[in-house]
């Protein structure tokens, strides 16, 4: 018994250390061998923004209004709202304050990928670029995008979001800015691989002969709609200079919900894409996406079995196991105190903020992995802001 624990232990060990250390360890030493660099030019093509929007009064007309003065010749910028059956004042206020400026698709409630494909149907642009209604481009945002489209082998490229601090947020809300200084660098090494594993739904733009409607509205739009790109050969890269500006989440409940919905509909969009994951033809680029959006989603679960064993052995064999039992009792016990203490001066350290985090996004994966299993889908968006 004690023989299979034990094996049982480091083979958990081990997943863990691969999906935190090994993975990104692999990704530097390939990077260091092939690095590809993009061949980027000055160049606007026509461009279709697209924003997908559901209640977005608070947020719309200031989009809008930023939309309208990006640093782009008027003439190849075109730009359209989807609006997924909002009943709120999203539609008038486009109607109103924007006009002929900007085109208005009000749609029924079906999902954000039927309105996102409605929203394309009705466009004309030959870069397809899509945004979320809170999110603020920096004026440059869209040229530096498209420089990138210079490339032909470049169908898709993601932008690099900006965490805002906005004065009404809990403290574990830096641990979700750190964590995106981290997964930067990663697409950093991905970018001389080949591709990045996927873009973000703030910014970022493909080819529009590359646009596949994705198969389910039950999944994550920016994943399907962007590795359908390296499904069909083109690279998907990411622009560290086209920057786009968007709030943290106000409080650590609000954000766990949507943690939950993105890595549910995420997982979905994965089954979705499952081919990418053959490494004979896609190499490199397969490795990631299994460590990155399978392996990491499923840790919480060998960190539990990690736990129990760890007490189990160290009943049966003392040290080291003892250690390893305390020592992540007291990090579990720690992040709980990080937790409450998120409001408070002492919430603002590193010290209390980086282990609730983690457990909130842990806790999360779990949350969505077992939805996942037990079927359920969640098909109609609500942002949380």
């Amino acid at each position: 018994m004690a023989t299979a624990a034990t094996l049982i232990f480091w083979m958990c060990v081990t997943v863990i250390f691969f999906a935190y250390a090994g993975f990104p360890l692999v990704l530097l030493c390939s990077s260091l061998f092939r690095n590809r660099q993009v061949e980027k030019k000055p160049i606007t093509p026509s461009i279709t923004l697209i924003v997908a929007a559901y209640n977005e009064e608070r947020n719309i007309a200031q989009k809008l209004e930023n939309a309208l003065s990006l640093d782009y010749p008027a003439g190849a910028l075109e730009i359209i709202v989807a609006s997924d059956g909002s009943n709120d004042r999203t539609e008038e206020i486009v109607r109103e304050r924007f006009g002929h400026r900007v085109k208005l698709l009000s749609l029924p409630r079906c999902g954000k990928i039927f309105a996102l494909n409605q929203a394309i149907e009705h466009s004309m642009g030959e870069i397809l670029t899509f945004s979320d209604a809170n999110t603020i481009f920096h004026p440059q945002a869209l040229k530096k995008l498209v420089m990138n489209f210079a490339d032909a082998q470049v169908g898709g490229v993601c932008g690099n979001q900006v965490y805002l601090h906005r004065d009404d947020q809990e403290h574990t809300a830096c641990g979700e800015k750190l964590y995106w200084d981290y997964d930067k660098w990663l697409k950093e090494l991905q970018n001389r691989t080949g591709s990045i594993i996927a873009a973000d739904g703030a910014i970022y733009a493909i080819r529009r002969e590359l646009f596949r409607v994705p198969a389910s509205s039950a999944i994550t739009d920016d994943f399907a709609i962007s590795t359908a790109v390296i499904e069909q050969g083109s690279r998907l890269v990411f622009e560290r200079e086209a920057l786009a500006f968007e709030e943290l989440s106000a409080g650590a409940k609000q954000e766990f919900r949507r943690k939950v919905r993105i890595m549910n509909r995420g997982l979905r969009a994965v089954m979705l894409r499952r081919s990418l994951l053959n490494p004979f033809r896609f190499g490199i680029y397969s490795v990631t996406l299994l460590s990155h959006k399978i392996l990491r989603r499923l840790i919480p679960f060998f960190l539990l079995v990690l736990f129990m064993v760890s007490i189990f052995l160290s009943v049966e064999r003392a040290n080291p196991y003892l250690w390893f039992a305390a020592s992540q009792g007291v990090f579990y016990g720690w992040a709980a105190l990080g937790y409450l203490l998120r409001n408070t001066i002492l919430g603002t350290f590193k010290l209390f903020y980086i282990p609730a985090f983690y457990c909130l996004v842990n806790v999360a994966a779990a949350v969505a992995v077992m939805k996942l299993i037990s079927g359920q889908k969640i098909e109609l968006w609500e942002p949380q802001r």
